[in-house]
């Protein structure tokens, strides 16, 4: 019989599925919105929150990106005081800044909530109609959909030594706190991370396509992986590595060239390939900046887990489908339908991924859930299960649900309140004072768009997208010279440094390439870096004032 004609069971879901699912949705959008609905409501009368819970460097360049691009196509890297061109392009945030600006919404706070939502949404509904795809049993298409949404790993063990042992962060914290493959994490901080994972609608189309031998399968899956590629190019990597694993593996078990994979693969690519394109010349080529930008990407170190601790970051769910991933034969080719080939190569595949030599290799994480997941409840209810009941225990299927959930959830629910303790304390950089907002509000109307203002990196990570300009200090990897210039921030308000110094700071800050500070951002953050009195110096003429925040201007 040929190999590539056998398929799995039907994937027709119905209607009563589709209203579990968007009960699903809702738990998860309530649970996630849960710390926003508690900053903004505790919010003390002299601070505003900032509408972020987690990770604020990160979404400073975002929001930057967003406030230039709603007004235009390309934006400049204004996370770094180096004067640059407007040569970077994000589907995004160009899209999320345009539909902001058309509803009239200033700022990001609305329409990051919005991409929360939507995202959110899109993703769940994705999530269980792929599982259907490969799951028959409705019972195993809920339990595998469970998985995806709510599971963690070991970290709340380590959260337990943490606090056996007083310390102040758990060991190895990135297995508490990775975002990547934690889809509740992803939802509650990082929705553009569950943005990015629909690029897996391009795994989905083509299976369907190759059902069905069609070609316009192969081509809404490249228009797919194009507009998902110009958001996150590194997810290319997934969608290229994949199935071009896929159609080789097809290849070993038919012994005959897989011509309909082998023309979607190119249909695909030849679409979907000018983000990768694009990076490659805007890192290169396009200015130095971006390369210098993309050398600083190991700056903070965070890269996937060693083999040893990758089970505590992502929990039950990877252990048991590793262990359903070996019983089933890994080199087991012959008599697997396309659907069983598909999921062993997304599977093994991925797990390679994870593990590239790249500085994003953890993003390589973000997705693979999905196939964990499915492989994890076949092999619950494949061998698990028979072999419980052969020992005389037969589980009830709700109490086998919620069973799966109380194995999967108990670090989400630490991480959801952890979120919530963290934003009790209504402090940096979570919410600022509403002096700093004054501060902020007349730079915007002040400086030009290519001026850069100094300031603590508190406050530097929020003034590309709060006022336009160049921040000094804002991002671990978009700041050109970070270290360099993180000391250069300290040296300034250390009142030890001499005012040459200081001069030499503000005069210029990168000789290579000439730039200069115009601006001094001077409250209680910066104070915190240092008592020195700006008031007292003849370079700095003062300009603004807000209750407890001045604002200098650069005498040349």
């Amino acid at each position: 019989m040929n190999q590539s004609k056998i398929q799995n069971p039907k994937s027709k879901i119905e209607l009563t599925e589709w209203y579990f699912v968007s009960a699903i949705i809702v738990v998860m959008l309530v649970v996630t919105t849960i710390p926003y609905i508690y900053a903004y409501l505790t919010t003390p009368a002299d601070k505003q929150f900032m509408g972020l819970v987690i990770n604020v460097p990160d979404h400073g360049q975002y929001f930057s990106w967003m406030r230039d691009l709603t007004s235009a196509n390309l934006a400049a890297n204004k996370l770094t005081p180096e004067s640059n061109p407007p040569v970077f392009f994000n589907l995004l945030w160009w899209s999320l800044g345009r539909i902001g600006g058309m509803l009239g919404f200033k700022g990001y706070a609305v329409m990051y909530q919005v991409l929360r939502f939507v995202s959110i949404s899109l993703f769940l509904l994705l999530t269980y109609r792929i599982c259907a795809w490969f799951l028959e049993d409705k019972l195993m298409r809920r339990v595998a959909f469970l998985m995806v949404a709510f599971t963690s790993g070991f970290g709340w063990f380590l959260i337990i030594l943490k606090y056996i042992f007083h310390q102040a962060d758990p060991p190895y914290p990135l297995l508490v706190f990775g975002a990547e493959g934690n889809t509740l994490l992803c939802m509650m901080g990082y929705p553009h991370f569950i943005a990015a994972a629909l690029y897996l609608f391009a795994f989905d189309l083509m299976l369907r396509g190759q059902v069905q031998e069609k070609l316009s399968y192969a081509v809404s899956a490249g228009l797919v992986a194009l507009f998902f590629g110009w958001q996150h190019t590194y997810d290319l990597v997934l969608v290229y590595g994949i199935l071009g694993s896929y159609g080789l593996l097809t290849l070993a078990r038919d012994r005959k060239l897989p011509l309909y994979l082998l023309k979607s693969g190119l249909i695909i690519g030849l679409i979907s390939c000018w983000p990768a394109i694009y990076s490659v010349w805007l890192t290169s080529s396009a200015n130095p900046i971006w390369k210098e930008v993309l050398a600083q990407f190991g700056n903070v170190g965070i890269y996937t887990p060693n083999l040893f601790y990758l089970p505590v970051l992502l929990g039950a769910t990877f252990l048991m489908a590793l262990f359903t991933a070996i019983k089933n034969n890994p080199f087991r080719l012959q008599g697997l339908s396309n659907n069983e080939l598909f999921l062993k190569t997304w599977f093994w595949a991925n797990f390679a991924l994870i593990y590239i030599p790249t500085d994003f290799q953890i993003h390589m994480l973000n997705g693979w859930q999905i196939p964990m997941a499915i492989l994890a409840t076949q092999g619950l209810f494949r061998y698990i299960l028979p072999f419980l009941e052969a020992k005389g225990s037969k589980p009830n299927p709700n109490l086998l649900l919620a069973a799966v959930i109380l194995v999967i959830i108990p670090t989400n629910l630490y991480l959801v309140s952890w979120r919530v303790l963290e934003l009790k304390r209504h402090e940096y950089p979570y919410f600022l004072l509403k002096d700093e907002i004054s501060a902020m509000n007349w730079l915007e109307s002040n400086v030009k768009p290519d001026e850069v203002v100094l300031s603590s990196m508190t406050i530097g990570q929020y003034i590309p997208a709060l006022t336009g300009a160049h921040a000094f200090l804002a991002h671990w990897a978009q700041t050109v010279d970070y270290f360099t210039k993180e000391k250069m921030t300290t040296d300034f308000f250390n009142p030890k440094t001499p005012d040459v110094r200081r001069q030499e700071i503000l005069q210029n800050c990168n000789p290579k390439y000439n730039c200069h500070v115009d601006y001094l951002f001077y409250g209680p953050a910066e104070q915190a870096l240092g008592k020195y009195n700006p008031a007292k110096v003849s370079f700095l003429e003062h300009v603004y004032t807000a209750g407890q925040v001045d604002i200098y201007k650069v005498r040349r």
